[in-house]
């Protein structure tokens, strides 16, 4: 059955149970896993788990078809952003359709893509093919990519090789064969309490942390103004950004602690790591004048996360097979980070392509249209065919 927009009831239906699992990235996703793994059993399909370190967590890998190496990877994360002081005009829990647009919390991110591929399981099996297809759904892609990490390492310790992977990310079902790496940070000054009314006694935190903040503001402006650029990605140059700033106790007390976290989000030809060393020694100057004061003040980085670019190539086999299964559309890049240079850099050559963009995921009333469902059922049900063809 096909409703009005083209999506097959099917979908629609997996979709909306996807989506009534609340996988937010600080609670569990063993329900929604042990939901699928379920599922998949009723359709003779096996599924393999590998669980975070407190067991509250789990990656599924299940393959259909032939135990050949050369398969596809169907891959999508579990987990989603908060609703938490979001304005929500109906249960971010239940996936409602108003007009042309479905509304939940991760239809867009990334549950479409994943409830659209697993109601097509029926047809996968039923189907003679040639090449494996597989599923892979990590736990805290939206905290760094944690889980799928373990489950890319657990396919190499058993000495499973695919031949390609597509991650379904928000596209507007359009093709990416690259994006950026991101490196994020944590900022510490440690200064030196005193009375307001005595300031030149004390070490302020807080205004040494603004100065840095003031400095990646020029360093973000000189890339964006003087910097190499690609324009082939959506935002075509690197980009530094401050996310969260704390400090400071009280007006009368000149604060001791401050911290800040930042983030560079770096096209290939950028380094994090000198960009890094770049705000450090930029940073150091104010060491002296507060070691002047008191001896164990300091500014301190620590890394938080880090996730590599990648750039698959439009030649590759997986990108051209990409482009069979989406009407030879052009290839782009994006400026948001993605599971898929994991797989990359683990030699399985990966694409981006899934329903809904990126603008419309993480907002309150996230949405995705009718129409790029139905466009990313059609994609997968051309792979189907793909596969089920001779080897070639």
């Amino acid at each position: 059955m096909i409703d009005s927009a083209g999506l097959s009831a099917a979908s629609l239906a997996m979709i909306r149970q996807l989506v009534s699992f609340n996988t937010t990235s600080r609670e569990s996703n063993l329900a929604l896993i042990e939901w699928v793994a379920a599922y998949l059993r009723e359709h003779g399909v096996e599924s393999r788990l590998t669980f975070d370190d407190a067991g509250k967590k789990a990656n599924l890998f299940a393959t259909i078809g032939p135990g050949i190496d050369g398969g596809i990877v169907l891959s999508g994360h579990t987990d989603v952003v908060p609703v938490d002081g979001q304005d929500w005009s109906a249960d971010p829990w239940q996936a409602t359709q108003t007009g042309n647009r479905l509304v939940g919390r991760g239809v867009c991110d990334m549950k479409g893509f994943i409830g659209i591929a697993l109601a097509l399981v029926p047809e996968m099996v039923r189907q003679d093919l040639q090449r494996p297809l597989h599923f892979a759904l990590s736990y805290d892609e939206e905290v760094g990519c944690i889980g799928v990490r373990r489950l890319i390492a657990d396919l190499a310790n058993v000495g499973f090789a695919p031949g390609g992977c597509i991650v379904g990310e928000p596209t507007g079902m359009e093709l990416v064969v690259a994006h950026k790496g991101k490196k994020s940070y944590r900022c510490r000054v440690r200064g030196f309490e005193a009375h307001s009314a005595l300031t030149p006694r004390g070490v302020n935190a807080v205004e040494i942390a603004c100065e840095i903040v003031t400095y990646l503001r020029g360093m973000a402006k000189r890339h964006r103004e003087l910097g190499r650029f690609d324009p082939d990605y959506d935002v075509p140059f690197t980009t530094i950004h401050v996310g969260t700033i704390r400090g400071g106790t009280a007006l009368n007390i000149v604060p001791r602690d401050c911290e800040f976290v930042f983030e560079f989000r770096h096209l290939p030809f950028d380094d994090p790591d000198e960009l890094l060393r770049e705000l450090q020694a930029w940073a150091a100057r104010f060491l002296p004048e507060m070691h002047a004061v008191a001896p164990d003040t300091g500014i301190q980085f620590e890394e938080l996360s880090a996730l590599p670019g990648f750039d698959t190539g439009a030649g590759s086999a997986i990108a051209e097979l990409g482009r069979c299964c989406n009407h030879g559309t052009v290839f782009n890049k994006v400026s948001f980070g993605a599971e898929a240079s994991l797989f990359h850099n683990a030699g399985i050559p990966a694409i981006l392509c899934g329903p809904g963009h990126i603008a419309q995921a993480h907002q309150p009333d996230e949405w995705v249209t009718m129409d790029q469902l139905a466009l990313c059922e059609g994609f997968l049900r051309r792979l189907i065919a793909q596969v089920s063809g001779p080897l070639a």
